[in-house]
C-alpha cells in the first residue's frame, strides 16, 4: 500500500514513558528509523527497540547535564524542513527529515506540587528544548506528526496502518501540541508570580484547563457548553476531579449545582446533608448519621428538592440510599465514599447521576473564583471565611444561650452559599426557611417565612442569619412577630445603633461577625 503520508524517521524525547514501548515497537516494525536522547535511548535500548542516540546525528555531545541536547540545526532543520521547498537546503548541509515528534517536557507541574520543592530544583524542572521542537512540529504540521499525549499514540497507529493520517488529524494534532505548551507556559508563569515574586494579581493572567466533557447544552438548550478541569489547582478533592459510578451525562446546571452542595456540605465536620435547587441549598441538616440528616434537610422544603442535587460529607450506605430513592426524585448524589450495598440499589434508577469525590480535607485555599463580566474577568480569592464562637460581637442586652449560638454558626456556614439577599432561619442544626436572591433583605425575610409555613415547621425560638447587615431596623421588625430569637449577621451599618434598639425592644439576642457573605 502506498501511504499518502510517509514517517521514516522519529524523535522521541520523553518523560512520561506511558504506553512507550508498544508505540516504538510499532514504529519499529513499520521501519521507522528512532532517534531519542539520553534517558529515552537508554530506556528504549533496555527494552530492546533500536534507536539512535541523539548525539550521534549532532556529532555534539549532550553538554550542561542535558540542558542543551536538542538544540541544534540537524534537529530544528530536520523538524521544520518544508517537502519541495527546503530540500535543496537540506541536502546541502546533510540535514534528514523528522516526519514524526513524540515528545513530552519535564515533569514542571508534578515537581512543584511537592511540599519541600526548591525553587533551584522546580526551575531545574523547567523544559527548554522540548518546547521548542514541540512549537516547531506543529508550525511544520503539513510535514511533520506531533504527539505531546501518551493516550494519542495507540490511535495514531491504527491511523497509520490504514492510511488516515490527514493534514486535518495533522492539524488537531498540532493545536493539542501548541495547548500542551501553552499549558506548560502557564504553569511556569503562575508558580513564578506565586512563589519567588509572591505577586497575587499578576499582570498577565493565563488561565489553562483540560476539557472534563462536553455538554449536550448550558444553563439553556441554545447555549452551548464544556466542562473543563483547572490544569494547576493543587486539591484534587473536587467535583472535577470526581469519579462517576452511574447515571446520564451530567449537565452544566448539574454541575454548578453540585459543585454548591459539594463546597457546602464540607464545611461540616458532624455528618451533614445538603440538598441544592437552581444553585441555592434548599434544605440543610446535621445529625448523628446522614439518614437523619437527610431526612430533617428533605423536611425543610419537599417541593424543592424534587429533582434536585444531594450532597453528603459521609459514606452514602445503602438504607439512606434506599430512603432516597424511595422519598423524591434526584438528579445527582454526591458522597465522599459509595458503599456496594448503595451502589446496587442506586442501580435500579440507571438515570441517577452518582459522584464519589473521595474524602474532603480543609487545607489552604488557593483557588479563585473567575467570572465573566462584558469582555472582561474578575478574579478574587475564595471565599474560605470562617467564623467561630470566639469571633463572635454580642451586641444586644439578651446573651445568646449556648445552643443558639451552635444554631447560629450553622445558619452561617449555609448562608454563605445561598444567593444574596439571604436569609436563614434554622433550628437544631436544620434550616427551617431559607430566602434567597430577593433585592430586598425583608422580602427575603418573608419568603423564609412563607417556606417554613408551608412544611408546617415551627419558626419560634429559630435562630436568623443575614449574609450581610441590615441597613435599617425593618428587617428585625419584620421577623420579630415570628419569634426568632437570636440573630447572627455581619454589622457595620451606619444604622447599627437602631438595628440593635429594635432587637433589644423585641428581647432578641443578636451578635456580629465583622464579615460578609455576598454570593452572586
Amino acid at each position: 500500500m502506498e501511504r499518502t503520508f510517509k514517517i521514516n524517521r522519529a524523535l522521541i524525547s520523553v518523560s512520561d514513558k506511558d504506553k512507550l514501548i508498544p508505540f516504538a515497537k510499532e514504529l519499529d516494525q513499520n521501519k521507522v528509523e528512532i532517534i531519542s536522547t539520553g534517558g529515552t535511548y537508554n530506556y528504549l535500548s533496555t527494552n530492546k527497540i533500536s534507536a539512535i542516540e541523539i548525539s550521534n546525528i549532532t556529532n555534539f555531545p549532550e553538554i550542561m547535564d542535558g540542558r542543551v541536547k536538542t538544540l541544534h540545526p540537524k534537529i530544528h532543520g530536520g523538524i521544520l524542513g518544508r517537502k519541495k521547498i527546503d530540500d535543496e537546503i537540506m541536502d546541502q548541509h546533510d540535514i534528514e527529515k523528522i516526519n514524526l515528534l513524540a515528545v513530552n517536557l519535564y515533569p514542571f507541574k508534578e515537581t512543584i506540587k511537592k511540599s519541600d520543592i526548591s525553587i533551584d530544583e522546580a526551575i531545574e524542572n523547567i523544559d527548554i528544548g522540548g518546547p521548542a521542537m514541540i512549537r516547531a512540529a506543529a508550525k511544520n504540521h503539513e510535514n511533520v506528526v506531533v504527539l505531546v499525549d501518551p493516550h494519542d499514540y495507540e490511535d495514531f497507529i491504527e491511523k497509520y496502518e490504514h492510511n488516515e493520517i490527514t493534514i486535518e488529524y495533522r492539524q488537531y494534532l498540532a493545536a493539542k501540541a501548541f495547548g500542551h505548551t501553552a499549558s506548560y507556559d502557564a504553569a511556569i508563569n503562575q508558580y513564578f508570580n506565586k512563589e519567588i515574586l509572591k505577586i497575587t494579581y499578576p499582570d498577565q493572567l493565563i488561565y489553562s484547563g483540560n476539557i472534563q466533557s462536553k455538554l449536550r447544552y448550558g444553563e439553556n438548550p441554545h447555549q452551548t457548553a464544556a466542562f473543563y478541569k483547572d490544569d494547576m489547582s493543587s486539591n484534587e478533592r473536587n467535583l472535577a476531579s470526581s469519579r462517576k459510578i452511574q447515571g446520564k451525562d451530567l449537565s452544566y446546571n448539574n454541575i454548578a449545582d453540585g459543585a454548591a452542595a459539594y463546597e457546602c456540605v464540607n464545611q461540616f465536620s458532624s455528618p451533614a446533608c445538603v440538598i441544592v435547587k437552581h444553585a441555592n441549598p434548599c434544605g440543610v441538616a446535621l445529625d448523628d448519621n446522614i439518614k437523619k440528616a437527610y431526612m430533617r434537610a428533605f423536611s425543610t422544603d419537599p417541593t424543592s428538592a424534587f429533582g434536585g442535587i444531594i450532597a453528603f460529607n459521609r459514606l452514602l450506605d445503602g438504607e439512606t440510599a434506599k430512603l432516597i430513592i424511595e422519598k423524591q426524585f434526584v438528579e445527582v448524589i454526591i458522597a465522599p465514599e459509595i458503599s456496594s450495598e448503595a451502589e446496587t440499589i442506586l442501580n435500579k434508577k440507571q438515570d441517577v447521576r452518582v459522584l464519589e469525590t473521595g474524602k474532603f480535607f480543609d487545607s489552604d485555599n488557593d483557588d479563585y473564583d473567575l467570572k465573566k463580566a462584558s469582555g472582561g474577568l474578575l478574579i478574587q480569592s475564595a471565599d474560605d471565611g470562617k467564623i467561630s464562637e470566639s469571633d463572635l460581637k454580642i451586641v444586644t442586652q439578651k446573651k445568646p444561650s449556648k445552643k443558639e449560638i451552635s444554631d447560629m454558626l450553622f445558619a452561617w456556614r449555609v448562608g454563605k452559599y445561598v444567593k444574596s439577599n439571604a436569609i436563614l432561619f434554622c433550628k437544631d442544626n436544620m434550616t427551617i426557611g431559607i430566602g434567597a436572591g430577593q433585592m430586598s433583605r425583608v422580602y427575603s425575610a418573608r419568603i423564609a417565612a412563607i417556606k417554613a409555613a408551608d412544611e408546617d415547621l415551627d419558626i419560634s425560638n429559630s435562630v436568623m442569619s443575614s449574609d450581610a447587615f441590615f441597613p435599617f431596623r425593618d428587617g428585625i421588625d419584620a421577623v420579630a412577630s415570628y419569634g426568632i430569637s437570636a440573630i447572627i449577621q455581619p454589622g457595620g451599618s451606619i444604622r447599627d445603633d437602631e438595628v440593635i434598639a429594635a432587637a433589644n425592644e423585641n428581647n432578641i439576642a443578636m451578635v456580629f461577625t465583622g464579615m460578609r457573605h455576598f454570593r452572586h
